[in-house]
């Protein structure tokens, strides 16, 4: 049986939820993000209105305020859109119950077997149709045979449209557009193939894999694999709470990492981008996890509960060096270390600890410039002083991070 894949994204849903609670804003350009009183932080969501006047998700607060003066700025109120993820999700589980979500916005789901409800087309529909008349929100959905091109699809054309990507028009539709487009090229990935002269799809499913895998390493494969359309990776079930219990991010390093100099110095890095990702998030982590894998690829994790919740570079960077000082004999060299901030909590919504708030504080507004400064000229144009003369300074997990789809392609499995 052939596959039928949707890909649902709630539009502008951080926005389209509060303009949906509070009426007024309907008529106003809106941006989600931040803390407007204290003038930092970036948009997570914005409405049409301020769409129109090129404010564009990920800019800073300030960048907004001077492309559109009137913009009306709401910090994130994260238990309400996980109430709407959660009903959105209740509307999927009337097609089908293989969805896997991608955020607390998107989730892909799996209709091969609900044919007795309609084709993919008239089950995108008709979910459509239910998120207006039941939730008051839009959505895009994609159509596809498989999870790329159904994602791809219901970027297409927004907002409230049906996309479907078919193995007839794929190269028609799929082919011609920027590399960017295609899931999971991120900005460094983008750079190296524009270095190379592959500037669109096309260009990656044109090319030979081993040449791509000279450029990205193995992840230069899986690019021409979905490019391509051979993408086989389920749908698998996941409630979206495992999405937004914990923050990671991981990296095998380009050498063996030999002493504790080593892993502060890659634990600094990654620590760095964790925290900026709960910061652009607001969330905070009270749980510090580390996974360590040595060159013989033992691995293991460990995690310990902090005495506040936190989204400090520094803090988690302490925490996971603590854990790994506590957890490592060093009888073999390290090959790859992750961090992750789990127990996620929404940022300031636990009681301060007074004795070490200020500085709390100060550290916080330290980062959240970084943050900005890295946003507007790059993640290497702020460096940590012990990071400058080191070898292992050139890792940026942030702009490289990578959520692969559950389970490898299709043709890879072999």
């Amino acid at each position: 049986m052939k596959r039928v894949i949707l890909h649902s994204d709630l539009n502008n849903f951080y926005a389209s939820v509060e303009c949906l609670y509070r009426p007024e804003l309907r008529s106003k350009p809106v941006a989600v993000g931040g803390d407007p009183e204290q003038r930092h932080g970036i948009v997570l969501a914005k409405n049409y209105l301020a769409k129109a006047t090129g404010i564009k998700t990920g800019e800073a607060l300030w960048q907004a305020r001077q492309k559109c003066p009137g913009l009306v700025i709401v910090p994130p109120n994260f238990p309400l859109y996980l109430r709407y993820s959660r009903l959105a999700r209740k509307i999927y589980a009337d097609y089908t119950d293989q969805v896997e979500s991608f955020g607390l916005d998107e989730a892909w789901l799996d209709v091969t077997g609900s044919h007795i409800l309609g084709d993919g087309v008239q089950i995108a529909d008709k979910i459509r149709e239910r998120m207006k008349s039941e939730l008051g929100v839009t959505v895009s959905v994609g159509v596809s045979w498989n999870k790329i091109f159904a994602k791809l699809g219901s970027d297409l054309k927004k907002p409230d449209a049906t996309t479907v990507i078919t193995r007839e028009n794929y190269r028609s539709i799929v082919w011609p557009l920027p590399t960017e487009e295609l899931l999971y090229v991120g900005r460094a990935t983008k750079r190296k193939l524009y270095n190379h002269g592959i500037t669109t799809i096309s260009g990656i499913a044109g090319a030979e894999p081993t040449y791509l895998k000279s450029i990205l390493g193995k992840w230069g494969e899986m690019l021409w694999a979905f490019a391509n359309g051979l993408d086989a990776s389920p749908v698998t079930r996941m409630g979206e709470e495992s999405l937004v219990k914990s923050v990671g991010n991981s990296t095998t390093t380009p050498r063996d990492l030999v002493d504790e100099e080593d892993v502060s110095q890659v634990t600094y890095v990654l620590a760095e981008s964790v925290a900026a990702r709960l910061r652009e998030s607001g969330l905070e982590a009270n749980i510090i996890e580390i996974q360590v894998r040595d060159n013989e690829l033992f691995s293991f994790t460990r995690q310990q509960k902090q005495l506040r919740a936190t989204n400090l570079a520094g803090e988690i960077h302490d925490a996971a060096l603590k854990i790994f000082k506590g957890s490592y004999d060093w009888e073999r060299p390290i090959r790859s270390i992750g961090v992750r901030g789990c127990d996620l909590v929404i940022a300031g919504s636990q009681q301060p600890i007074l004795f070490d708030d200020a500085q709390h504080s100060k550290l916080e507004k330290i980062e959240t410039v970084v943050d900005d400064l890295r946003r507007r000229f790059g993640h290497f144009a702020v460096q940590r002083a012990a990071l400058l003369n080191s070898d292992l300074n050139n890792i940026n997990p942030k702009d490289d991070h990578i959520i692969h789809p559950v389970g490898p392609v299709g043709y890879l499995k072999g």
